[in-house]
């Protein structure tokens, strides 16, 4: 991708946009194109070996921007709690390995029977209070990802970045921030004020793109589009997100079965090439 280098300058590939592409393909494909940044997640990543991972990064000279995921912190019965603090705790020992400085949460959505999504935020913030001391001894900072109110059953009882913040703001930015997902907070018109009342405080964390494409596949998870191909005007939300401060790295994160059966290597071109077109340097 010649020419391209300060277009690319802020540009994280998300592993799993790419999948189907081993670590060290990815780790080949980024050094090839220039893309200098990379989120990746726990599954994979404990695969190959949590050590190694960050050997094989940081000698390729890229920069890992996040880790997905740690969260799933609104279980009631008291052993699946400990049971959900210990792998957080294991996740924010992961991140500092791999050096980066965010890990990324999805809350956790109602735990079985149960209706009341207020005790299960509570339940969050009673469980931010235990972790946020722990990461940021190791350096990590916790970002909270407001998903789409369509995954508030199953997945993630915090549907906004108001909600997010508001548990956020509970504790030092150093400690709790929020992460800033196009495909989430799109819909939302209240949330370009909250990126506002983010940026204040320095609780942007990182900051992610996707795209909203119709119609959604059956299942919904795997629908996030190619950015540029739906609805959401990425440079407007870099926009909200720059005027509150934020000037890190953007980290293009698809769950797409259609990217997924392409070649990676492929989709990995094009998703730079995307962001390039998307996105001002």
């Amino acid at each position: 991708m010649t020419g391209s280098a300060d277009a690319l300058a802020r540009f994280s590939i998300n592993q799993m946009t790419v999948r189907q592409l081993s670590l060290p393909e990815l780790v080949d494909g980024c050094r090839d194109l220039g893309v200098p940044g990379v989120g990746l997640w726990r599954e994979p990543v404990r695969a190959y070996g949590v050590e190694a991972a960050a050997k094989l990064v940081r000698d390729a000279g890229l920069t890992v921007t996040t880790l997905c995921r740690g969260g799933f912190l609104t279980a009631i019965d008291p052993a699946e709690r400990a049971t959900a603090l210990a792998d957080n705790r294991r996740a924010v020992d992961e991140a500092a390995t791999l050096g980066t400085d965010t890990l990324v949460l999805v809350s956790g959505g109602l735990p079985a029977g149960s209706r009341d999504l207020r005790g299960a935020r509570e339940r969050i913030a009673d469980a931010l209070a235990e972790l946020g001391p722990y990461a940021e001894e190791h350096g990590v900072r916790l970002a909270i990802e407001p998903l789409h109110p369509m995954y508030a059953s199953d997945r993630c009882v915090v549907s906004t970045l108001a909600q997010a913040l508001d548990l956020a703001e509970r504790f030092p930015a150093r400690q709790v921030g929020v992460t800033v997902d196009t495909y989430h907070v799109w819909w939302d018109d209240t949330a370009p004020a909250q990126i506002a009342r983010a940026g204040v405080q320095d609780r942007i964390h990182t900051f992610q793109l996707a795209d909203w494409t119709t119609p959604l596949p059956e299942g919904v998870l795997n629908g996030r589009g190619q950015i540029g191909d739906g609805s959401i005007d990425m440079q407007e939300w870099q926009g909200y997100v720059e005027a509150a401060g934020y000037t890190g790295p953007i980290e293009v994160e698809l769950f797409n079965d259609a990217l997924w059966a392409r070649d990676g290597r492929e989709v990995l071109a094009e998703t730079a090439r995307r962001f390039t077109e998307n996105v001002r340097p």
